[in-house]
């Protein structure tokens, strides 16, 4: 079965930066699509950033472009995403997710979401 296991969240200031991590398995994660999404409290999800298979392609939300990036390391299957600047307004549990489909792929639909992460932004 499909197992995302996500890693890195914490308490850091506003401004301050974390790493996120992914550990994948259950799929052949060279060929699949991942994202990452977030539920802030009292909200549902939302979608923040996607990545192509091989790690060319990356597109992101307006609320955190040009302060998140998001990559892959197919030799490991693992997925990561790197924050900087962070606001309080980025305080979510942040979820790794697959998406087996172009068109989802393209939508900035998920199939498929882990346990997630929590990072709070707190002075």
């Amino acid at each position: 079965q499909v197992q995302l296991v996500e890693s890195g969240g914490g308490l850091v200031q506003p401004g301050g930066s974390l790493r996120l991590s992914c550990a994948a398995s259950g799929f052949t994660f060279s060929t699949m699509y991942m994202a990452w999404i977030r539920q802030a409290p009292g909200k549902g999800p939302e979608w923040i950033s996607n990545i192509n298979s091989v790690g060319s392609i990356t597109r992101y939300a307006d609320s955190v472009k040009g302060r998140f990036t998001i990559s892959r390391d197919n030799a490991n299957n693992m997925l990561y995403l790197q924050m900087n600047n962070l606001r309080p307004e980025d305080t979510a549990l942040y979820h790794c997710a697959l998406t087996r489909s172009y068109k989802d792929y393209l939508d900035n639909k998920v199939d498929y979401w882990g346990q997630g992460t929590q990072v709070t932004v707190s002075s």
